[in-house]
């Protein structure tokens, strides 16, 4: 009776470990960054941000311009303005200022607004893709090499890089 239980406690390990062996967890990476770099539609998406950001750049250099102008002007004349006058460029002066440093960080936001909806729809296809392809190959997890979160992985890991590129039609 102790061996058949010893066979049988035998027999369930190694159905166990041959069934685990079958069924072991696939792990992948990708480096997202080079992914997105490589999208055929992130140039277009670049030329759109870069002239959005230009655009904004010359309204704050107009600012600038206008400012310094009018800084220049006082200095040139503060002397013969009466203490009234010379109060009211000053304060004129710091209000433009003021404006200028409002819209700059105003600028700042709506460029980086810009770039989140310009690049949101390539992230969801490149996510839409990775989901695909991990899940062709039966990947449980797959780890972003470009977040800097991994420190190591092994060759058994499926770079799934040239799989995705081919779901998307990337040479």
């Amino acid at each position: 009776m102790k061996r058949f239980a010893m066979f049988m406690l035998a027999a369930a390990l190694l159905f166990t470990g041959s069934v685990f062996a079958q069924t072991a967890p696939k792990f992948a990476h990708i480096n997202g960054q080079e992914l997105l770099s490589i999208m055929p539609d992130r140039d277009s998406a670049e030329a759109k941000l870069n002239a959005y950001g230009q655009d904004l750049q010359e309204q704050i250099e107009e600012l600038h311009v206008e400012y310094n102008n009018k800084l220049q002007t006082y200095m040139q004349r503060r002397e013969t303005f009466t203490a009234a006058i010379r109060e009211a460029r000053e304060r004129e002066l710091t209000s433009l200022q003021q404006r200028i440093q409002e819209f700059e960080q105003t600028a700042q936001q709506d460029f980086q607004r810009m770039q989140g909806e310009l690049m949101r729809p390539l992230m969801e296809k490149a996510d839409a893709a990775i989901r695909k392809v991990a899940k062709q190959e039966g990947v449980i997890y797959v780890f972003d090499l470009s977040v800097g979160s991994v420190v190591y992985f092994s060759d058994d890991s499926i770079d799934l890089m040239p799989f995705v590129k081919k779901e998307l039609g990337i040479q």
